[in-house]
């Protein structure tokens, strides 16, 4: 198997770990901000329905669902820029091709 340059490496778990800490403090903001700012959100609607309802409701599971799409989208472009090909590691892992 081909072996991958320490500092490539360090790069690539670098940026993988910087995304995911964005994700994580996008998921808090959604879940428990929002919550703990409720009364403050009352004062507008968001599709007729006041926003701290809406935003607990609705808009937290939307932001999942999208960050999981943006996470798997950025996943690939990174992958990508770091020369690391899913077939070829699918090829490799079910011992069809060796390199040295």
């Amino acid at each position: 198997m081909k072996k991958i340059d320490k500092s490539v490496a360090d790069s690539y778990f670098k940026t993988r770990t910087r995304n995911i800490a964005i994700y994580l403090a996008i998921g808090f903001i959604v879940s428990f901000v929002v919550a703990a700012f409720a009364e403050s959100f009352s004062g507008f609607n968001v599709l007729g329905m006041p926003f701290h309802y809406w935003a607990g409701a609705q808009g937290a599971v939307i932001t999942f669902v999208v960050l999981l799409f943006i996470n798997a989208y950025v996943s690939d472009k990174i992958d990508e820029k770091y020369g690391i090909d899913e077939k070829r590691n699918e090829a490799l892992s079910a011992g069809k091709t060796f390199d040295h």
